[in-house]
């Protein structure tokens, strides 16, 4: 970390999402139980792609890699937050700047990846027929390596232009982990270089994602409405009313953060955010996008017939 205080700060006090002992005690239980539960959907989902090779399909190898990105972003975070739960916990600067790294690495990729899904749902919509034409096996890989790509970048410049600023001494984070808003209200220098930075980065890997995801779904409902089944209408329109809530939780509260200056944040309302982007998709990713999907309930349900009865 760069200037002359901020070199002096070896270790951060994160000081989590309540001081009350009581809420710590309801607050943990509680991410306890969607921690646990993002793990057995997530693993249950990308289990029944990789064991039915009637999944191997574009769908789900983009949803297998979701899954993959909400297991690492959630455990990122969740199980240090419930320890800050049980006592404050102190986080070393390296092991801070890692945290922010990676977290960053997994939100922005995650946020390119849902763009790439919307338009996945909206090749095999409105164009059926050319679906497999259109959506190969080698286009996939490399969507889905533009989605890393993308997220690498984005982390890099983010976390570099954070961690080069020099802090005021402080050592409280008013966070339960090391986000960029957060240190960058503990900066003694003017940080409009690196807001003007963050800000650009969050147009492409928050923005343009956000109106593409909106374009997709819009093209995918003027072509729902055009079906003549109402039985069909009304399952495609709660899919995609479904899809379409996740998506604009995840995006809405992500851009609030990134796309708005640091000192209109507050610290609640900072946190708050935060959970939504970072704790509660990574649970409802899987119920949303599959578990409730014909498919993978056969699959499912074939794998622990197999598991009993083995």
């Amino acid at each position: 970390m760069g200037g002359n205080n901020g070199s002096l700060i070896a270790d951060f006090l994160l000081l989590g999402l309540t001081q009350d002992p009581e809420m710590k005690i309801i607050l943990f239980t509680l991410f306890l139980l969607i921690y646990l539960l993002t793990l057995i959907g997530n693993t249950i989902l990308i289990t029944a792609w990789v064991c039915d090779p009637h999944l191997h399909t574009p769908m789900y190898f983009f949803l297998g890699n979701l899954s993959l990105l909400d297991i690492c972003y959630s455990t990122a975070i969740v199980p240090y937050m419930l320890a800050q739960l049980l006592s404050l916990r102190t986080i070393s600067f390296n092991a801070c700047a890692a945290q922010m790294y990676i977290c960053l690495f997994l939100g922005g990729t995650e946020c390119v990846l849902l763009g790439v899904m919307a338009y996945d749902r909206y090749v095999a919509i409105v164009f059926p027929l050319r679906y497999t034409v259109i959506m190969s096996t080698s286009v996939c890989i490399t969507l889905a390596s533009c989605c890393l790509l993308s997220g690498s970048v984005m982390s890099l410049l983010d976390t570099f232009f954070t961690l080069r600023l020099p802090l005021c001494g402080a050592k409280n984070i008013n966070h339960f982990f090391c986000e960029v808003p957060t240190l960058l209200k503990m900066a003694c220098v003017d940080i409009f270089v690196t807001e003007m930075v963050i800000f650009s980065a969050a147009i492409f890997i928050l923005l343009i994602p956000s109106l593409f995801t909106a374009i997709s779904y819009i093209r995918i409902v003027i072509t729902i409405v055009r079906i003549r089944s109402s039985a069909a209408r009304l399952k495609a329109f709660s899919t995609c009313a479904s899809h379409l809530i996740v998506v604009t939780i995840f995006y809405s509260t992500g851009i609030s953060m990134y796309m708005r200056p640091v000192s209109k944040n507050s610290a609640n309302q900072d946190k708050i955010f935060a959970v939504f982007y970072t704790v509660i998709p990574p649970m409802i990713n899987p119920m949303i996008y599959s578990l409730r999907n014909k498919d993978v309930k056969m699959t499912v349900q074939k794998l622990f017939h197999r598991q009993i009865f083995s």
